[in-house]
């Protein structure tokens, strides 16, 4: 699929959704190995014998997931995901989804999956509670606001200080929020970022922080006269995603060994490529 189209379809399917979170090419999921061709899957450790379980939000959003769709194989995730699976011997057909919110996902217990992907970045608070795979994917963090607003027009970390801004509590969005641009005004923080997005459309505050590419498909589709300011730097808080685990899976292992594998072989690259190249090109990098 071209850029174009993709924009086009994305539109399409944006008149249809309501809400917002939390590429360019055809196809979406690597062929998964079959036959002779596919390594031997041993049972111990997966949720379902035979079957590879994967979770993923309860509603998912573009570009991670397509029409909410994780089957198709269509979205970043989903497509990582069926790459992932053929790393470990699945056929397609084997892949069940399930889905979970993203705080239940994170909590310590039991779990319903082999595997959750929902941008989970990886933090050794987390890690206390659950595994996490290698990265499959490293996101910067946006500035996304209204048109007309305070913060339209401005192009550095300067001129965000006095504003008030919002993000979702606990995310990698607040945090680079709060070390990135130290606001005088103190931030405002919500259980969610469709509540972030509500508070922004309601002129509670001036701005939000997003993912990138989340920052680029909020301005485009779902908030109404709305633009992405810029994407910020790091700040010394990576935000890396790895796959979630069950703390001491004993497939822990296994699954990091296939993203390192799909790393080396360039199908994270190419897959980032198609499917977010898109929602990253052409943002400007505030200072």
């Amino acid at each position: 699929m071209t850029r174009p189209a993709l924009r086009t379809a994305l539109a399409a399917t944006a008149a249809a959704l309501a809400l917002l979170v939390t590429g360019c090419a055809s196809g979406g999921a690597a062929p998964a190995a079959s036959g002779s061709d596919a390594p031997a899957v041993s049972d111990a450790g997966y949720v379902t014998p035979g079957k590879l379980t994967i979770a993923t939000g309860e509603t998912a959003y573009e570009p991670y997931v397509i029409d909410d769709d994780p089957a198709s194989g269509k979205g970043f995730e989903a497509a990582v995901a069926y790459a992932v699976a053929a790393e470990l011997g699945f056929d397609k057909a084997d892949v069940v989804w399930v889905r979970t919110s993203f705080e239940s996902a994170i909590a310590p217990g039991p779990k319903n999956f082999d595997f959750n992907i929902q941008q989970y970045t990886i933090t050794d608070d987390r890690k206390q509670a659950v595994d996490f795979s290698s990265p499959y994917y490293e996101a910067s963090q946006a500035v996304v606001a209204l048109k007309g607003s305070k913060a339209d027009g401005v192009t550095d970390i300067a001129g965000l200080k006095p504003l008030l801004l919002g993000a979702m509590t606990g995310s990698t969005s607040a945090t680079t929020l709060e070390k990135a641009i130290a606001p005088t005004t103190a931030p405002r923080l919500y259980a969610s970022n469709e509540d972030a997005r509500a508070a922004l459309e309601a002129g509670q505050i001036d701005a939000m922080v997003l993912d990138t590419p989340t920052a680029y498909v909020a301005a485009n589709f779902y908030i109404e006269n709305s633009l992405v300011v810029g994407q910020l730097p790091a700040a010394g808080v990576p935000d890396q995603w790895g796959l979630l685990l069950a703390k001491d899976s004993p497939l822990t292992a296994k699954v990091t060994a296939a993203v390192d594998t799909l790393r080396e072989n360039g199908t994270l690259e190419k897959l980032q490529s198609e499917w977010l190249g898109v929602f990253t090109d052409g943002i400007p990098q505030l200072q």
